[in-house]
């Protein structure tokens, strides 16, 4: 076990135990979490089952009564404490999301920083969950709409944010009173057991939070039939959130779906050509290319082609890959070997379309873990595996056109429409590109569009629900309407 990869402040964030029912359990067999950038072993964690999911939903049905009746203000109080200790641990919580997921240590800071102002907003927005009162049909009557809690939430999230995209579910709910039962990824699963452990010490009561560690299948079997879970949430790939859907439907679960992307990014002529190649870099190669809102295609007018492609080429040279705990590197491994022989695949197809490889490719062998070369290629078909699938990894592969309708077309040519990028200097053609894009997100002249305070997620295939912002909240609330005819 690499234990000096782990060399933490408060070694006992470092936990290879679930969370459930206020207690941490060590029972069943075990599954082993490898380090992307060695492929050492970083530790175990319990592999349990659908019997201790069913446990979690047990305790957090139990605790959802006296979580529900808390003030809107105490639930407040306890999640400005949760918040308070993600700040203050940040270097730990840093140090295990890059020794299980691989990003570099800078990246993991700015992700505890990300995942912890969504616990700050709802912490905020736990106040001001109110209803409304409105005149009745008849001048004696009156209707309240009550918004409340939906009941106990099933969380499953993905190995690429492992903290934030945790809090991104667990704020909200917890904020107006529901409870959660959480699977995080089995690749990652220290992080979310370590915001387990400062949630119990931040004052979230046993049974509100839980956290079931194990294989995919027995575990969601249960979130996605139970009856007492009302409301279901999934971050990951399109084909899973569409059979954990419909799974949810037997039971007419509550369901919100983060799914998978094929982000296009489009740069017009008059372009800050500068802006527009930090922009791509930003999105594109931030978590070694593996974020959903990664720009996945890169649409190039024919006016600033080469200039862009020529300037993209040298600015990625340039970029440091590496382990994340020896130096900051600007990119770190592939979360495994299986996301390394997909880009691989996708650069190859590409070549074999007639694309043209200006920088980057498949690692050297003297990497130890899953890395890939950060790669610019031009002249890539539309056809192309990289321009239909989600690559997940760090490479751009750029594409020529000519008008905005023939950008648009292209754009809008999959069935994803999470997020997209555009670059023009043009207040007309962001106005009318923006509103002609099928996607959920859109940055005008910018790779970064993520934010608490702005509501995330996606159209189409890409999913359904917000998360984030002043929607953020809804997802976890329905509405109750009571209709009351005053009596003599």
């Amino acid at each position: 076990m690499d234990t000096a990869r782990f060399a933490l402040s408060r070694a006992d964030l470092r936990i290879e135990a679930a969370y459930i029912a206020g207690g941490w359990e060590t029972g069943g067999g075990h599954i082993a979490v490898h380090d992307p950038a060695t492929g050492l072993l970083v530790g175990h964690v319990p592999n349990l089952g659908a019997v201790a999911a069913t446990r979690a939903v047990d305790a957090a049905a139990t605790a959802l009564g006296d979580w529900r009746a808390r003030s809107g203000k105490e639930r407040s109080a306890v999640l400005r404490r949760w918040f308070d200790a993600l700040r203050d641990h940040r270097d730990d919580l840093a140090s295990i999301i890059t020794g299980e997921q691989g990003k570099p240590l800078a990246e993991a800071r700015a992700e505890v920083d990300y995942g912890a102002a969504f616990v700050e907003w709802f912490a905020e927005e736990a106040k001001r969950v109110q209803g409304f009162v409105t005149g009745g049909p008849t001048a004696d009557s009156r209707i309240t709409v009550l918004r409340q809690p939906v009941g106990v939430v099933a969380a499953v999230t993905p190995w690429n944010f492992p903290l934030a995209m945790i809090t991104r579910k667990a704020a909200p709910a917890l904020a107006v009173g529901c409870t959660m039962v959480l699977k995080p990824s089995e690749l990652t699963p220290f992080t979310a057991l370590a915001l387990a452990r400062l949630g119990e010490e931040a004052g979230i009561p046993g049974g509100v939070f839980n956290v079931v560690t194990g294989a995919p299948g027995p575990i969601g079997d249960v979130l996605t039939g139970d009856p007492r879970v009302r409301k279901f949430t999934f971050t990951g790939s399109t084909a899973i959130g569409k059979m954990l859907a419909t799974r949810c439907a037997a039971t007419v679960k509550r369901v919100s779906l983060e799914l998978g992307g094929n982000a296009p990014l489009l740069v017009f002529d008059d372009a800050d050509l500068e802006a527009a190649v930090e922009g791509a870099l930003a999105s594109k190669f931030r978590n070694a290319g593996q974020t959903c809102v990664c720009a996945n295609r890169v649409l190039v007018q024919n006016g600033i082609y080469d200039a862009f492609a020529s300037q993209l080429a040298e600015r990625v040279a340039t970029m440091t890959m590496g382990d994340g705990f020896v130096r900051d590197y600007q990119i770190g491994p592939l979360i495994d070997d299986r996301a390394v022989q997909k880009a691989r695949r996708h650069v190859e197809d590409a070549l074999e379309k007639g694309a043209s490889l200006l920088v980057g490719g498949p690692s050297a062998p003297s990497h130890r873990g899953s890395f890939f070369r950060p790669t610019v290629l031009r002249d890539v078909s539309p056809d192309a595996l990289l321009a239909r699938e989600e690559t997940f990894g760090p490479v751009a592969g750029l594409i020529r056109f000519e008008t905005d309708a023939e950008a648009i077309a292209l754009a809008n040519d999959t069935p994803a429409g999470l997020a997209a990028y555009v670059f023009t200097r043009s207040a007309d053609r962001m106005t009318r590109i923006a509103e002609a894009l099928e996607y959920g997100m859109i940055g005008l002249n910018t790779g970064l569009i993520s934010s608490e305070l702005a509501p995330f997620g996606g159209i189409k295939e890409s999913g359904y629900g917000r998360e984030g912002g002043q929607l953020g909240i809804d997802d976890y609330l329905v509405y109750k309407t009571v209709t009351r005819v005053r009596t003599r």
